[in-house]
């Protein structure tokens, strides 16, 4: 996938760091959203949803992606991600593992409430993964 252009990044900025109003995070705090930009220029929101138990929080990433596979979209661009922790904030394991079912070759972009930004491939970020490839030909017992 090619990069965003420059007027793409801070688009796909701005609705992150507006989605993050979205964020349900009583307990620690901590806001962080993520938006999907998908392949037809459609933007999908996603922001973190916390539990008192606390095993059954969602991130934001994995909301977004919910929210987009449910709503029938499946060809993704670029994921934007942002928080509250002044600092780029990269997705935890399992939202890598979330986005690579879905875009592998998805282009995450990190952005902090400055105009500081990485963007990183998603290879970069959970490099030699397993994906439903993997399972696709496995042999019937």
């Amino acid at each position: 996938m090619a990069p965003l252009s420059e007027a793409g990044i801070q688009e796909l900025r701005a609705k992150t760091l507006e989605a993050r109003k979205l964020s349900y995070s009583p307990y620690s705090k901590f806001k962080v959203s993520a938006v999907l930009l998908t392949d037809d220029g459609q933007y999908i929101e996603g922001a973190n949803i916390e539990n008192a138990s606390y095993g059954a929080c969602i991130c934001a990433e994995q909301t977004a992606i919910v929210k987009a596979v449910t709503t029938g979209h499946k060809n993704f661009v670029a994921i934007g991600i942002s928080s509250s922790a002044g600092t780029v904030t990269p997705p935890c394991g399992i939202c890598r593992q979330v986005i690579r079912e879905f875009a592998p070759q998805i282009d995450v972009y990190m952005f902090t409430e400055k105009e500081d930004y990485l963007m990183q491939p998603l290879t970069a970020l959970l490099p030699h993964s397993f994906g439903p490839e993997d399972l696709l030909d496995l042999p019937a017992k």
